[in-house]
């Protein structure tokens, strides 16, 4: 028949046209099985922060553009990095609450609301933050502000189980992402400004039944050691220090090496800060600010190294991890690397935590060097302002020259890539020092570490704060280049096999560089600060680069008006999801403003308006910004109508009436007249900004 096909011919055609199909499924096999997913906390175990994924390249990063954009229930601090297993995005935000996003669409699965109380936010030093959370055999594991760690069913979100880490009458919190290792879910906290005692803690992840703990500074000694080498710590200690807890809260790094079986922990700072308060007489004070090895299944101890002895300037070494193989003096050495507050850049042998190296990454006054032979810093004796009692400038400052923002390890190019920043800080002994359960326990005057109102102070101070996102050869023991950022305070980093680096930054952009030398090839506006690490990840074969925006942390709630410089607060935290040639817009965000509604008068006479600052600097500025300055965090006390009613302003401070939205009362610190004399430097610092900007 004219136009019919002979059989053998369609026979072979069907058999062509199955074997295509075959090769399509395939191919569609290949590319799902392709697909790299980020399903743990610093990409690996090593913690290395390093994609293998090279669709995104030095070549094609400049075609990159927004796939989709996921809103959260809340802009502040976002710090989180999120996971991705099976095509799922599981990320944590502030408050503690979770959510699920396909990780094609953006599309939201499911939210967790961890329902934490707003109380909880007045034992935060830095912030209602989350950094992230832990996924195991189908279930997904958070820390809470306010100290439970849930595990919640990762397809439905609902809780399966729940358990308090920490003594709830205490100024616990829980900020950082758990870790799971063989079968345990590791979690610790925070809270060393508040006066507490260090430790962390394994939970089964089946049951949340507690495996172990490890306290990470001495008790009472004349209760029974809860380790023997805390009886050996406790040599290092002088004077009462159990009364005002230590410190030594393990609130962000760790890392995990299967082949040694080692997990390594950061140790954060003493409590308080002044050591002659804390413990007289002096000491090392283990183990604050060491790095302390632990074996996973038992949690006992096994090596340690101190990176900041004595420690008395906040100089946590709790900062990121990094476990890497590198080829010291001709010969391979398995070693963790760590950048931490106190400007060293150090390099040990993982497996003894023998020092290799430590040379000063960025700007550092306080000591000269490392000794190599003895791990101890050659330290200024001028910087010892607990013995001295004379004040101490300080570089870098309590918030370090590289805070929790995680660095990344790229093997290719053999460097660390971290973000730094420069902001130094008058240490001034606190001589009227009394402990409260209602601040941070310093033992330094914050009062005396206010921003300058004269213009002139003012602008060297603000001109003086600056960021880096630097390259750091730890073989080589240099910084190879240098991005300079106008603004401290800025992103996670994220590096990959396509040799680019990324980074998030205060300003509101996150941007793309080239690995072998900082030259930037990319750059998307968010529109919102960011402060969390980008991760990468691949689904159906297409590359995305992923990252949290909000503005928030420890920074712009303290530091006021330097925070403001060259930064942006959005009114919206969301996930941002990239892609080559991807062209979605950004979702717009509300221009809604603040605006006072009455014009400020000032009240009170010149001493009620300093003691006012001094009450106000000690119990508010750790939150609503130094010098009655929002760091775009909070609401801008000055331009709040409470200001001007005392009525209100008691029924706030005193009362509790914004307690669920975190402003709890502080009747048990603050007399009436207090309050009002906080209410009159508050006034009076809003008729000095009134006046500046009609001028």
């Amino acid at each position: 028949m004219v136009g019919e096909a002979p059989v053998p011919l369609l026979i072979q055609g069907m058999v062509v046209h199955r074997l295509l199909m075959i090769a399509g499924l395939a191919a569609a096999q290949m590319a799902l099985a392709a697909d790299v997913e980020w399903q743990v906390h610093g990409g690996n175990a090593a913690e290395m922060r390093h994609s293998p994924l090279t669709q995104v390249n030095t070549r094609n990063v400049g075609d990159l553009g927004l796939a989709w954009a996921a809103d959260f229930d809340s802009a502040r601090g976002q710090e989180a990095t999120p996971l991705v297993v099976d095509g799922v995005i599981y990320s944590s935000s502030s408050w503690s609450n979770v959510y699920a996003f396909d990780a094609r669409s953006g599309r939201r699965l499911w939210k967790f609301d961890a329902r934490v109380p707003g109380e909880a936010a007045v034992h935060a030093c830095c912030d209602v933050v989350n950094r992230g959370v832990a996924y195991s055999n189908g279930r997904i594991f958070v820390g809470t502000l306010d100290g439970r760690l849930i595990a919640l069913n990762a397809r439905t979100g609902k809780a399966i189980w729940s358990v308090m880490t920490v003594d709830p009458i205490q100024p616990y919190t829980v900020t950082g992402a758990p870790r799971i290792i063989k079968g345990k879910v590791l979690i610790g906290n925070g809270g060393a400004e508040f006066g507490v005692r260090g430790y962390v803690s394994a939970y089964d992840t089946a049951t949340g039944k507690l495996v172990w703990r490890f306290y990470t500074v001495p008790g009472n000694p004349t209760d029974p050691a809860e380790a023997p080498v805390l009886r050996r710590a406790a040599q290092t200690w002088n004077g009462e220090w159990w009364k005002a807890g230590g410190g030594g809260t393990v609130w962000d790094s760790m890392a995990y090496d299967p082949q040694l079986d080692l997990l390594y922990i950061g140790v954060g700072n003493g409590s308080p800060w002044n050591q002659r308060l804390r413990s007289p007489g002096g000491g090392d004070n283990l183990f604050l600010s060491s790095i302390v090895a632990l074996r996973p299944e038992t949690g006992t101890y096994v090596w340690h190294y101190q990176t900041t002895p004595g420690e008395m300037w906040d100089y946590t070494a709790t900062q990121h991890i990094i476990l890497a193989d590198l080829v010291i003096g001709g010969v391979k050495r398995h070693v963790l690397m760590q950048a931490p507050k106190n400007g060293f850049f150090y390099v040990l042998d993982r497996a003894d935590g023998k020092l290799l190296s430590a040379d000063a990454y960025s700007k550092i006054n306080w000591a000269s060097g490392v000794d190599l032979d003895t791990g101890r810093p050659r330290m200024n004796p001028e910087a010892n302002y607990a013995v001295s009692g004379k004040p101490w400038l300080a570089s870098p400052g309590p918030l370090g020259a590289h805070n929790w923002h995680p660095m990344s390890f790229d093997p290719q190019t053999g460097l660390v890539f971290i973000p730094t920043f420069e902001l130094a800080f008058p240490y001034v002994p606190d001589e009227h020092f009394q402990r409260s359960n209602m601040a941070v326990n310093l033992g330094v005057d914050l009062n005396a570490a206010s921003l300058p109102q004269e213009p002139q102070a003012k602008s060297a101070v603000l001109e003086s704060v600056r960021g880096h996102l630097i390259a750091w050869d730890p073989v080589g023991k240099k910084k190879v280049w240098d991005v300079v950022y106008p603004a401290a305070w800025n992103g996670g980093v994220l590096s990959t096999a396509g040799g680019v680096v990324f980074q998030g930054d205060a300003g509101g952009h996150i941007s793309a560089y080239q690995a072998s030398d900082g030259v930037k090839l990319w750059s998307f506006n968010t529109e919102e600060g960011i402060v969390a690490p980008p991760i990468a990840y691949s689904a159906n074969g297409e590359q995305y680069i992923l990252v949290a925006a909000g503005w928030g942390g420890v920074y712009p709630l303290l530091t006021g008006e330097i925070a403001l410089k060259s930064s942006r607060a959005g009114h919206v935290g969301r996930l941002l999801a990239f892609k080559l040639g991807a062209r979605s817009e950004l979702p717009k965000q509300s221009n809604a403003t603040v605006t006072r509604a009455v014009e400020p008068k000032s009240f009170g006479d010149e001493a009620t308006v300093q003691r006012g600052k001094g009450l106000y600097q000690r119990f508010c500025g750790g939150c609503h910004g130094d010098a009655a300055v929002s760091g775009g965090v909070l609401p801008d006390l000055r331009r709040s109508s409470y200001a001007s009613s005392g009525a209100a302003w008691n029924n706030i401070v005193l009362e509790g009436a914004l307690r669920e939205r975190g402003m709890v009362s502080f009747s048990a610190e603050l007399s009436r007249e207090d309050s009002e004399a906080v209410r009159a430097y508050v006034a009076m610092r809003a008729v000095e900004s009134s006046a500046s900007t009609a001028h």
